[in-house]
């Protein structure tokens, strides 16, 4: 077989789903053609770390809203559902056999670490996609918890979330330096739909992220929301309430299973696989 004839065979088809009511009505989903690589998701943590539902629901939202196939979950840490366990389990073959997926917001070096040496151990052949952002549709998740928080004014007529102009918002994101780079990007897409400031800091750096609160209220900012730039499977999800505590902010839900990260899930597989079939 070519490999033209063989990356058309692997490569899902496009299809478009009935209308549907919501911010979501069109959107396209990827139809997975039988005998198509596996998707999975790699988590951070173990299998019975708070959170660790959420993984599987979107999981579940991937293969009914986009793929058409089921798609696993493979956990870094720990020997339940574990990533190693959960590749070697893959019916082996000598094409792509599984492409994983990061479920993180952005760059986590020990989480592509543990996925990297994964790969390598595994009996199959697998590829690693990129993680899930930065990426439009990271903003608009995080626009969606900050109003389901009450923290944003949904306009129904434009399909928009505003917010008033005197507030603030801090997108809060575990990692450091290059992690707090890489949500600037979404930062700057969210305070374009907002049409507010929006500043962006580490979730465990408590003292930066009040001198960017104060900072926010010495431009005018009545009150000052915190988004958190995360799924809610990761460690640092247990300091959100802390965090906006010492800043004297009130804050948003972790993103959680919403359907723009399985979206994302999605196209990250497809970049990946083609990329590897192009190869």
């Amino acid at each position: 077989m070519s490999s033209d004839s063989q990356a058309s065979e692997a490569l899902p088809s496009r299809r478009r789903r009935t209308p549907r009511g919501g911010r979501h009505r069109g959107d396209e989903s990827f139809l997975l053609p039988p005998g198509s690589p596996t998707l999975v998701l790699a988590v951070p943590g173990a299998a019975r770390r708070t959170g660790a539902e959420i993984a599987a629901e979107l999981a579940r939202l991937v293969e009914i809203e986009h793929t058409g196939q089921p798609a696993l979950v493979g956990h870094v840490a720990g020997d339940e559902a574990s990533l190693p366990a959960v590749l070697a389990a893959l019916p082996r073959q000598d094409e792509v056999t599984a492409v994983v997926v990061p479920l993180t917001t952005g760059p986590d070096p020990a989480l592509e670490a543990a996925i990297g040496a994964a790969i390598a151990a595994a009996p199959v052949r697998a590829v690693a996609a990129e993680p899930l952002g930065p990426h439009p549709l990271i903003a608009e998740a995080l626009h969606d918890r900050l109003a389901d928080a009450g923290l944003a004014r949904a306009d129904r007529i434009r399909m928009m979330t505003m917010v008033t102009a005197a507030t603030g918002v801090i997108v809060a994101t575990p990692g450091g330096a290059t992690a707090v780079r890489q949500a600037e990007v979404t930062s700057v897409l969210l305070a374009s739909r907002l049409a507010s400031p929006v500043f962006t800091g580490s979730l465990t750096d408590d003292a930066t992220l009040r001198a960017m609160a104060d900072q926010l209220r010495a431009s005018g900012a009545a009150s000052v929301a915190l988004a958190p730039h995360l799924i809610g499977i990761e460690p640092e999800a247990g300091r959100i309430p802390a965090a906006a505590a010492a800043v004297g902010a009130a804050y948003a839900a972790p993103l959680g299973a919403h359907p723009a990260l399985a979206r994302l899930a999605a196209l990250r597989y497809v970049e990946a696989l083609s990329s590897a079939l192009a190869g």
